[in-house]
């Protein structure tokens, strides 16, 4: 497992009621679901981040790759979430 930090823009930042939090994670998909769940039953996150792009250390990581996406230790995924005209 590794340590690592999301930081979340636009509407993430919004839905997750901060700017970044480190979670404990091997995957992709793993930090993501750490993050939805300590929203409880709050799903606003969990909508955005269905719908978001992310950048892990600044490559593009897509949804299709999440789950075999391994993160090192200390990266930085940032949350990309839709946005109007694009």
């Amino acid at each position: 497992m590794a340590r690592v930090t999301i930081q979340y823009w636009a509407a993430a930042r919004e839905a997750a009621g901060v700017e970044m939090e480190s979670v404990e994670a091997g995957t992709l998909a793993e930090a993501l679901a750490a993050v939805v769940a300590r929203r409880g039953a709050d799903g606003r996150l969990r909508s955005v981040l269905a719908t978001s792009s992310f950048l892990v250390d600044g490559t593009a990581a897509g949804r299709s790759v999440a789950a075999d996406l391994v993160l090192p230790d200390a990266a930085v995924v940032e949350v990309l979430p839709q946005f109007a005209g694009g």
